[in-house]
């Protein structure tokens, strides 16, 4: 059954272009090479390194929490992109655990001082994406966190493909089961058009 989007949904999406900001510095040597070897949570590390070996410039995480690890993907891949793009699509205030995540003007406040052109996205990943998908095409680097809601997740792969780049990287964080440690999982082109293509197949049955 399609799940009812919550009164948050209707709020527009914020995006910014920086106006009279004193952006954050993109991380130096120093700060990138402790992000890609010594960062905490350890698995964190494969991210940052991914981000610095394909120069990501265009970034949609699903799932902002805390916004650190936002930061920190913007501030590298400032390393080498005079601009870079930040999506954030998040349940912010609608959070069922507030102190998990920010509010919606925290957030905007923290990742607009960056000096990247943020765009934040209050919603569930489908209903989100359902809104936002054209203005988010060309996205280089999807990173899925591990808390989104798994059945708004499966609808939202409909509009996956349409934003992102070719060639793009596509991360779900994994958590940790059995003292497992949290992993990233990168999906194949094969598989995100599988996810895809078997969401058509059930919007069609239904």
């Amino acid at each position: 059954m399609p799940v009812e989007s919550p009164k948050i949904h209707e709020i527009p999406s914020i995006s910014s272009e920086p106006q009279g900001t004193r952006p954050v510095p993109a991380a130096g040597f120093l700060k990138s090479t402790y992000l890609r070897y010594f960062a905490k949570p350890v698995h964190d590390r494969r991210l940052f390194s991914l981000i610095h070996r394909h120069q990501i410039d265009s970034i949609v995480e699903l799932g902002v929490g805390t916004g650190v690890r936002a930061v920190r993907m913007i501030e590298l891949a400032q390393r080498h992109a005079a601009e870079v793009r930040y999506a954030g699509i998040d349940l912010f205030e609608a959070r069922p655990d507030a102190e998990q995540g920010m509010s919606l003007k925290q957030a905007y406040k923290t990742l607009r001082a960056t000096g990247a052109k943020v765009q934040l996205v209050p919603g569930d990943p489908f209903s989100s994406l359902a809104r936002a998908a054209n203005s988010l095409m060309g996205t280089q680097l999807l990173l899925i966190s591990a808390d989104q809601d798994e059945q708004s997740l499966e609808r939202a792969w409909f509009y996956i493909p349409r934003i992102l780049a070719p060639q793009p990287l596509v991360l779900i964080e994994r958590k940790g089961v059995d003292q497992a440690k949290p992993k990233y999982e990168q999906l194949t082109p094969a598989e995100i058009d599988a996810l895809a293509g078997s969401n058509q197949q059930r919007r069609r049955a239904a």
